[in-house]
């Protein structure tokens, strides 16, 4: 979570210095419904606690339910950018997810932060941060535990 927290600072900081004294605002799409609902429901719970202002601009925040479902994950990024015009997106739960956001978020050029980690396409890489390991780092850990044992 420090690392998630920090990582979010500097984004929005980032963006809040582009327009001086303008809210910042993020649309987080997660998966408060569907299958994984299990880690969406805790996500949704820590936006709640998440800083209402940063560096004395306030921030607003735009929670959408994907019901882990990649489409409706695609959809709330369009909405997220060209209706709310968010300035970050956080999102989504799942690897599928997570990946239908990234498409809207290159192609839009918003930053994304990921809460599932995903191999991005090198040209659309550069529009988001994962917060979890890459797979090689995990597939790396557990290969070397069962050979250890």
């Amino acid at each position: 979570m420090r690392k998630l927290s920090r990582s979010l600072l500097a984004l929005l900081l980032a963006g809040a210095t582009t327009s001086a004294l303008a809210d910042v605002t993020v649309g987080v799409i997660l998966s408060a419904t569907g299958p994984a609902a299990s880690l969406g429901i805790p996500e949704k719970n820590t936006v709640a606690l998440m800083p209402t202002s940063i560096g004395g601009q306030k921030v607003n925040y735009i929670v959408l339910d994907d019901a882990t479902d990649p489409t409706a994950a695609s959809k709330n990024a369009r909405k997220l950018v060209s209706e709310d015009k968010v300035d970050v997106i956080i999102g989504a739960t799942t690897t599928p997810t997570s990946t239908a956001v990234l498409e809207v978020a290159a192609e839009t050029k918003t930053p994304q932060i990921a809460m599932a980690p995903f191999a991005p396409a090198a040209d659309k890489a550069a529009w988001v941060f994962q917060t979890p390991q890459d797979f090689g780092i995990m597939a790396g850990a557990i290969v070397g535990h069962m050979t250890a044992n």
